[in-house]
């Protein structure tokens, strides 16, 4: 007999996120996914100037901030035939790069660490055998055995207050746990250095893009003017500055991040045949070396994998009808033609229709609709976005830097390449792409150099940016490869305004409902045959849904006419 359990909402993700799970012999039989937020910034948008949209867009998200906006002024760009400077693409990239090395590190210590570190244990490890543990894997400095102690008197007076403050709520003492305490305080130690780290990385999008969430982007470049004697400009001092966080930042993921993930690690290897999911695996491709029209350019390749076959990497082609569509058949959307059909986001419609349980309810009725989030499909196949699909696809592509960062983890933690194909491959492959873009922010902050030592300081390109010069339609996609997985924006300009406007973002890949012929969301699918030690305490469903890092916030709250809350959701106890 199978018992279901619910967690609701899930924690430490952006958004709000339902998993509804049948429990049967210790293990997940069945899993549910229910986005209860609604997405509708496209209707938003409609009526605008594309010009705008980047700004709308970009408010999607204040975690992942920036590539939305980014993608967004791609699929403009590409409607209007619009080619940016090499400095803008060099300054995106960049600002794409310090994106990713900030979300993975946060990500990491404050949304993911504490589902395999357990917090209270670490208050019994021996500060000097931590000292000793943390000099043998990293050569970072703050390792000594004072350091620890300091740590640990901080959270000890947590412990004994009652209060653990940023720790509260979790399952401290689960079964699940298996760190010696030494990793445990190490872990949690790195956790608090990552909160001072992280708020001086994203210094980096304040000074291309004036802040941070949000900053500024501009169809046909960038809104930032080189100017190396300028003082109100991007000048020798403040590119000085971009490249010495850009080392701090590759420093940090090198000697902290990495090495913990790798400590970690080895203590869940079992964790490598749990999770895996649907083994199909979807990737847009980003970082352009040469003009985003030249594919073969881009650092992270773009295919598709299909049932785990790393031998065979298809094409992929967002323009093509049968390519990409969006299914509402357990959605609480219409279409026009029925919940049948499914949509290429170029025709896409944004209709809600709650047809769910009022609230209170113990369950959602899953044979039915059950979530706020449509269901896209690859030529009809559910996919898997996100890191690990980047770095299987860079892997199966043959290419050398991702083949290096692989087989040695793949070495250093004695495991079989299949071990990727899991929820622990997921989290470590954050970590190893972490290493790859640390390097290319680099590349990119120096190819930016050189352009501007050879007299171009080139920012934006603006012959097409009176609409008088537009054609009276035109259809574009922006794509681009957020720290989640793969996103695309597609746009319908007509008479110089919005006619359509369609984000499928990664989440919606992943945390998606089934479809009509049943097939489960990578979310869905990751979730059975997980073991379960404790239905009260559902720790291991946190630890494969977090290794997707869930973010819900592509919806908004769900207002009436009146713009009063039709429903609230009250978190009582626990995670």
């Amino acid at each position: 007999m199978s018992t279901r359990i619910v967690v609701d909402p899930i924690t430490r993700i952006e958004g709000h996120l339902r998993i509804e799970a049948d429990i049967e012999n210790g293990k997940i039989k069945d899993a549910f996914s229910s986005g209860t937020m609604v997405r509708l910034l496209e209707e938003i948008l409609k009526g605008r100037d594309p010009k705008d949209a980047w700004a709308f867009v970009g408010r999607v998200c204040g975690v992942c901030t920036s590539v939305h906006s980014l993608t967004s002024v791609r699929a403009v760009e590409d409607a209007l035939d619009i080619v940016v400077p090499p400095n803008a693409e060099m300054v995106r990239n960049i600002m794409f790069c310090t994106q990713y090395m900030h979300d993975h590190v946060v990500h990491f210590y404050h949304l993911h660490a504490m589902d395999w570190v357990d917090v209270v244990n670490a208050l019994k490890a021996d500060p000097k055998k931590t000292s000793e543990l943390a000099q043998s894997i990293s050569h970072w400095p703050k390792s000594s055995p004072g350091y620890f102690s300091d740590i640990q008197t901080r959270i000890k007076k947590f412990v004994e207050s009652g209060q653990l403050g940023i720790f509260a709520n979790g399952y401290w003492g689960h079964p699940a746990y298996k760190l010696p305490p030494e990793v445990n305080l190490i872990g949690l130690a790195h956790y608090l250095e990552a909160l001072e780290w992280q708020k001086e990385i994203v210094k980096i999008h304040a000074i291309f893009g004036g802040k941070n969430p949000h900053p500024n982007y501009l169809v046909g470049g960038m809104a930032c003017a080189i100017g190396i004697d300028d003082v109100s400009g991007i000048n020798a001092e403040r590119l000085a500055l971009v490249g010495q966080l850009l080392q701090d930042a590759k420093e940090f993921v090198e000697q902290v991040y990495v090495p913990d993930l790798m400590a970690i690690a080895s203590f869940y290897k079992d964790w490598g045949a749990i999770g895996g999911g649907l083994g199909n695996y979807l990737v847009y491709g980003d970082l352009p070396t040469n003009g985003f029209r030249d594919m073969a350019s881009f650092k992270f390749p773009a295919g598709a994998i299909l049932n785990k076959d790393l031998g065979n990497i298809q094409e992929v082609d967002l323009r093509k009808d049968e390519e990409v569509q969006e299914f509402v058949t357990n959605s609480w959307y219409e279409y026009r033609e029925g919940k049948t059909v499914g949509l290429h986001p170029w025709k896409g419609e944004s209709k809600v229709n709650y047809n769910g349980p009022k609230p209170p309810f113990e369950h959602l009725d899953t044979a039915k609709e059950y979530s706020y989030l449509k269901t896209p499909r690859w030529n009809g196949h559910a996919m898997e976005v996100g890191p690990l699909a980047r770095v299987l696809v860079g892997y199966a592509r043959g290419r050398e830097d991702f083949k290096a960062v692989v087989d040695k983890a793949l070495t250093d933690l004695k495991v079989p390449v299949t071990a990727l194909f899991s929820t622990l491959g997921r989290t470590a492959a954050r970590g190893l792409e972490s290493v790859l873009i640390a390097q290319w922010g680099l590349e990119f902050f120096d190819q930016l150099i050189s352009n501007i030592k050879n007299g171009d300081t080139r920012m934006a390109e603006m012959s097409k940016f009176d609409p008088a010069t537009w054609p009276a339609q035109a259809l574009g996609v922006g794509y681009s490869e957020a720290p989640r997985g793969a996103l695309a924006h597609w746009i319908n300009i007509e008479d110089q305004k919005i006619a359509n406007y369609q984000l499928v973002v990664p989440t919606t890949w992943n945390a998606s409902p089934r479809d009509g012929k049943g097939q489960l969301s990578a979310y869905e699918s990751a979730l059975l045959n997980t073991p379960v030690a404790d239905e009260k305490q559902p720790l291991e469903i946190l630890r494969t849904v977090h290794s997707f890092d869930p973010c819900m916030a592509c919806s908004v709250h769900l207002y009436d006419e009146e713009g009063k809350h039709i429903s609230r959701i009250s978190v009582v106890g626990g995670e």
